[in-house]
């Protein structure tokens, strides 16, 4: 009798490398998706990227933006195509605009992130809050694709 265990053995480490080759495009995702600032030439205002952290709990994957500086009202949150996008315009103090600046590190003008979500996430639940400079957005996760028997009838 043949030992079916091997088989199993074999199709779950098919499965494990499947989910882990979709973890790695996810977060590979994360550099490659997004819009890369810098200095626009129109006037001073710059395109910037935000500072995200990912994090993943057992029920949810949690990114978390840096917007210093930024108002809730001036930050926009869209899901389009599987692609979370935070974007929005930060504007400099108008009182400081026909001044002569000496130093500016600050970030000015518009600000972009596109972040790939992986197929099994729940895009029509994700929430977003924004709380001293942080933008906290939730994307809770669905059923991950996994291996089935299917029944002939």
């Amino acid at each position: 009798m043949p030992n079916t265990s091997q088989g199993w053995d074999r199709d779950f480490s098919r499965f494990e490398s499947t989910v882990s080759n979709l973890f790695d495009d996810f977060f590979k995702d994360l550099n490659v998706a997004r819009r890369t600032g810098g200095l626009n030439t129109r006037g001073n205002n710059a395109s910037w990227v935000p500072h995200i952290d990912v994090h993943e709990t057992e029920k949810d994957f949690v990114v978390n933006a840096e917007l210093p500086g930024v108002g809730k009202e001036q930050v926009n949150v869209d899901v389009r195509e599987n692609v979370l996008m935070i974007s929005g315009e930060s504007a400099q103090d108008p009182k400081f605009k026909d001044c002569k600046t000496h130093i500016q590190e600050r970030r000015y003008g518009q600000f972009s992130r596109a972040i790939s979500l992986p197929p099994y996430s729940r895009s029509d639940e994700i929430t977003a809050k924004f709380e001293h400079g942080i933008l906290e957005v939730t994307i809770p996760k669905g059923e991950a694709p996994g291996n089935r028997k299917v029944t002939v009838q």
